[in-house]
C-alpha cells in the first residue's frame, strides 16, 4: 500500500473498472475498509473549462456502496432503468418487517405509569 505525508494509509484498489459514456468517465472501484470489508466506489468524472484560468479540470462525484446496500441499490437502479425504457413503474415494494409497526400499536405500548416517580404514586395510593 501506498503511505501520504501524514502517514494516512491510501484505500489499495482491490478492483477497477472504468467506463468512458460520452463526456463522462465512470469508475467502479473496490476497496477495503481496514476490518477488511470491501466497498464499491463510483465515480463519476466530467471534464470541464475554467474560463477564468484558461484550463480544463475535472469534475467529480462519488458514491459509496457498502455490501448491505448492493441488492436494494441493484433492484432500484434496474426499476429506474426499467421506468425510463418502459415507461412503466414498478409496484412499490412492501415496507421493511421492523418498519411495519402501525402507529396504533405504537402508541399502544406506551406505559403511561412509568412516566412518573414511582414515589408519588406510592403517596397516592396511601391517601385513597
Amino acid at each position: 500500500m501506498e503511505e501520504q505525508e501524514n502517514k494516512d494509509v491510501i484505500r489499495e484498489e482491490i478492483y477497477s473498472r472504468v467506463i468512458r459514456a460520452g463526456k463522462r468517465t465512470y469508475f467502479f472501484d473496490v476497496k477495503a475498509t481496514r476490518a477488511g470489508e470491501q466497498y464499491l466506489t463510483i465515480t463519476e468524472s466530467k471534464r470541464r473549462f475554467n474560463n477564468d484560468s484558461g484550463k480544463f479540470y475535472y469534475e467529480k462525484h462519488k458514491l459509496f456502496l457498502y455490501k448491505e446496500d448492493f441488492e436494494k441499490f441493484s433492484r432500484g437502479l434496474s426499476e429506474a432503468i426499467e421506468f425510463i425504457e418502459t415507461g412503466k413503474k414498478a409496484p412499490e415494494p412492501e415496507p421493511e418487517p421492523d418498519t411495519q409497526v402501525s402507529k396504533s400499536e405504537s402508541i399502544a405500548s406506551v406505559k403511561f405509569e412509568d412516566l412518573g416517580d414511582p414515589e408519588e404514586t406510592k403517596d397516592e395510593t396511601k391517601d385513597e
